[in-house]
């Protein structure tokens, strides 16, 4: 593996950055986690049923905004969300058949009971199944691997992974992650789980610039509403406070207007519900994050298959990569992580594969460039491993 010097200055000493985070009740953010809850789902029901992972790609989704009606102290739904699945899934194998319809019922209405709390997962969404039978060569490419032992590569693709994660990276995902966690849920009902958080450092000062869909029936009215908004704010505040030691400021629903009485309340807690679309791999990437200051790629992760899907499983070893470099290695003060996949050729042998590090005195010694390509080789070569963490949902 060609290994470089980082020649740009390390990132947090950039003077200006921005950092996005969509939340858990996002539309583009539901497409990824019910595309990849789907997925996990055919793969568990092929190992039980058959002892292994049959092909499948269930990448495709899209969310069709459905219409309610919010009101203080409880609206109600006039037409529910449209929800599309589609891709590739193996249907029958060895003259069984395989109810993926009813995989894809059980896997959506399920997470939506588990993560959206106000959301009414049977009523509120209305299914649309497409997925087909997959194209006879990848079927064919697919199974190859049970005579060689070797999984190939289901696709030309890249992923990327970098590490460490800076000041605004980590601020964004902890303030989403901590608005849309159980327990503040519980404390704060009223609070839906679309929450989009915008961070924007200039110098050491950070602007969060962000949004919650307000639940009706937890709002008395107009005042309720205000407080709630503050509060809000507040804890926001509070929790990017305690990561960095830069000048904090926030805001919440830039497009509200208190005085016309122009809000945003929901019924189920997402704009999906009436007013936004969504799209498998239109939202967060890899690092759960939308990073423009980074390397990225467009790779939609979600809902491709974990034995051979590049696309996913690249993503997630260069991550890996990168972290473990940063952390093993006192003298690497950041790693940018590199591998492009050939289909058709085994997993664990990129095509290509690089790796960026920017080290404590701009230097590459060469016992330091030995242990880069010892870390390297050992994470690419456990690539094929991948799928068991991806199955026990250990790899977020």
């Amino acid at each position: 593996m060609p290994i470089e010097i980082a020649a740009r200055p390390a990132f947090a000493e950039l003077p200006f950055e921005i950092v996005e985070r969509k939340g858990l009740g996002h539309p583009d953010t539901i497409c990824d986690c019910l595309a990849e809850r789907f997925g996990i789902a055919l793969s568990r029901y092929y190992l039980e049923r058959f002892g292994l992972v049959l092909h499948h790609n269930v990448d495709k989704a899209l969310l069709s905004a459905g219409q309610t009606e919010p009101a203080f102290g409880g609206g109600r739904i006039v037409r529910p969300i449209e929800f599309v699945l589609a891709g590739r899934a193996t249907q029958e194998f060895r003259g069984a058949r395989v109810p993926v319809e009813d995989i894809a019922e059980a896997a959506v209405r399920g997470w939506l009971g588990e993560n959206l709390h106000a959301f009414d997962a049977e009523r509120g969404l209305r299914l649309n199944c497409l997925t087909k039978s997959g194209s006879p060569d990848l079927v064919e490419l697919f199974l190859r691997q049970r005579e060689t032992g070797t999984p190939l590569a289901n696709d030309t693709s890249i992923g990327v992974g970098y590490a460490p994660c800076s000041e605004l990276e980590r601020v964004v995902l902890a303030v989403e992650k901590h608005l849309n966690s159980a327990a503040f849920k519980k404390a704060h009902p009223e609070t839906g789980e679309d929450i989009k958080v915008m961070g924007v450092r200039e110098g050491r000062r950070i602007e969060l610039i962000f949004s919650c869909a307000f639940i009706d029936r937890h709002l008395a009215g107009l005042d309720d509403y205000r407080r709630a908004r503050e509060a809000l704010v507040e804890e926001a505040v509070q929790k990017a406070r305690g990561l960095t030691e830069c000048e904090i400021s926030a805001r919440i629903n830039a497009g509200d207007d208190l005085d016309r009485g122009s809000i945003y309340l929901t019924v189920g807690g997402t704009s999906a519900e009436c007013g936004d679309d969504g799209e498998v791999g239109r939202g967060n990437r890899a690092s759960g994050l939308i990073t423009p200051f980074r390397p990225m790629t467009l790779e939609a992760m979600a809902g491709k298959n974990p034995i051979t899907h590049v696309g996913k499983l690249y993503n997630a070893a260069a991550f890996r990569l990168a972290r473990r470099v940063v952390e093993e290695l006192p003298e690497v003060r950041g790693c940018e992580c590199y591998l492009v996949s050939e289909i058709g050729r085994p997993i664990q042998e990129p095509r290509f594969a690089r790796l960026l590090v920017g080290t404590t005195d701009g230097g590459l010694a060469s016992d330091l460039a030995v242990r880069l390509q010892e870390m390297a080789a050992a994470e690419i070569s456990g690539v094929g491993e991948l799928w068991r963490e991806f199955l026990a949902d250990a790899l977020p």
